[in-house]
């Protein structure tokens, strides 16, 4: 905020410097030697960025910024104001700083951030719930045998879910609130959200799952349903079998291998 003032800017944005790189997964922002904002590069190649400072979606505004904003239409900030701000010649800085600045737009970037939060690679982030043993946290109101479950850490487990006897939890995972982890299933390096239902027998490595749906941290998404194979990752809120039909076994077995 201070070199803000003291640049007497109507805008500044944060910008971080990234390794050559990583530029084609960012929005260059090219400045003169004095930090005014010249132009921007949308994820430009290696061999094309003018600039390793990027855009890391934080700015200043001040209250005349709304001169440059037309009324009564969408009017997108980083596609149609900055341009705009550039255009016409106003004082629009960037500052650089260096600090931890996590990405988390795409799915494998959400993935590894929780990874780096539970093992302690992202600092200044508390892991919530109580430490029951060493790098196992739960919410108020976990159901769990801790005996009986097979678990290893770093791992969070949220409020009122349902570890079941047999169950194997291997971190770094992170488990939402109201789930349900069945006998026999196991969770290994995944991100479960809140209320969802990992069935008895289910493999999950790798993955982050939100109900019914189950992604691959590389984002590539599996449909239960189209698969006909629901009834293994399901809605806690909904009320399904606990055991699967018979006659589902062998797609059981074919999906743990793909899985």
């Amino acid at each position: 905020m201070r070199r803000h003032k003291e640049k007497g800017s109507i805008a500044t944005i944060i910008t971080k410097t990234v390794p050559l790189k990583q530029v084609p997964s960012y929005g260059v922002v090219v400045t003169d030697p004095t930090g005014r904002v010249k132009s921007f590069q949308e994820k430009p190649a290696v061999e094309e960025a003018l600039s390793t400072d990027i855009n890391t979606g934080i700015y200043i505004f001040e209250p005349e910024i709304f001169d440059y904003i037309p009324s009564g239409m969408p009017f997108d900030i980083g596609g149609d104001l900055l341009p705009r701000l550039v255009a016409n010649n106003a004082p629009f800085y960037g500052i650089p700083m260096e600090f931890e600045w996590v990405d988390i737009g795409k799915v494998p970037d959400y993935w590894r951030a929780i990874q780096d939060v539970l093992t302690g690679v992202v600092n200044l982030v508390d892991i919530p719930g109580q430490e029951i043993r060493p790098g196992v946290y739960v919410g108020l109101n976990v159901k769990a045998n801790w005996d009986k479950i097979n678990i290893e850490g770093p791992v969070y487990i949220g409020g009122m879910t349902h570890i079941e006897d047999g169950a194997t939890i291997i971190g770094p995972s992170a488990i939402g609130n109201n789930c349900a982890i069945c006998s026999g299933a196991i969770v290994d390096k995944s991100v479960i959200f809140e209320y969802s239902r990992i069935g008895p027998g289910v493999r999950l490595v790798d993955k982050l799952v939100f109900g019914r749906y189950c992604v691959d941290k590389t984002g590539a998404s599996i449909d239960m349903k189209a698969a006909a194979l629901d009834w293994l990752i399901t809605d806690t809120r909904q009320d399904f079998p606990i055991t699967p039909p018979v006659e589902h076994q062998a797609i059981a077995e074919l999906l743990q291998q793909h899985l």
